[in-house]
């Protein structure tokens, strides 16, 4: 088929297009704005590491900086003892440990000794008060289970002000993309499950006769 039939098809239905686009980008601005509970995020830095007293030292800081490691943080940070911890001085009630460790991330600052502890929740100052909390019950633990002697907080988490999540914009822009493909699709297949005979070429090319003449319609 030549582009201009794969147009002339499109146009043909486009109605399909714009009502399914049209319908699936209102159903996510709807969903976004009125039913998805927004997400606040909120996060403090820590700063992880030997103190450096000889070429040994460097070498083993060096080995701080390793994937390996920043998942042994990332493990204590949702382990437990420190879930338990925090849950029990911040007094958060029908809360489980497993409930706490869902709301935390921990990632490796741009390959650095720099670590960077992040809670989410729907209410905000919950948020940071839950990283800030974390980040404290963290260095206690990991200093007398790691064998790190210098943690140091950086930056304190701070309260959000608006949401990281939903993302409503994106949200509406990738359903109206999903219903536009779809559209397409479904007037793909119309037209490829239409086997009837409409145009004088549908004659020469299904059934192989020639074109002697054709009757146009006459208004009544």
């Amino acid at each position: 088929m030549e582009l201009r039939e794969y147009l002339q098809i499109i146009r043909k239905r486009m109605w399909i297009v714009v009502s399914l686009t049209l319908v699936s980008a209102i159903a996510s601005a709807i969903i976004s704005f009125f039913l998805l509970e927004p997400i606040y995020q909120s996060n403090t830095t820590l700063y992880v590491g030997k103190k450096a007293d000889s070429q040994e030292s460097l070498a083993y800081n060096d080995l701080l900086l390793s994937n390996q490691l920043v998942k042994d943080y990332r493990e204590l940070v949702k382990s437990r003892l420190v879930a338990r911890t925090v849950i029990e001085e911040l007094k958060l009630q029908g809360m489980t440990a497993g409930q706490l460790a869902a709301k935390l991330s921990v990632n490796l600052k741009n390959d650095t000794r720099l670590i960077e502890i992040t809670a989410q929740d729907p209410d905000p100052q919950l948020a940071a008060l839950i990283a800030n909390k974390v980040a404290e019950v963290f260095k206690e633990k990991v200093v007398e289970l790691m064998d790190v002697e210098n943690v140091q907080v950086i930056d304190k988490a701070e309260v959000p002000v608006s949401p990281t999540k939903p993302n409503k914009k994106l949200n509406i822009a990738v359903a109206a993309f999903v219903g536009l493909m779809a559209g397409l699709g479904i007037i793909f297949l119309i037209e490829y499950l239409d086997n009837t005979i409409k145009t004088p070429e549908d004659v020469q090319k299904h059934l192989d006769l020639p074109v002697i003449g054709t009757i146009p319609v006459f208004p009544e």
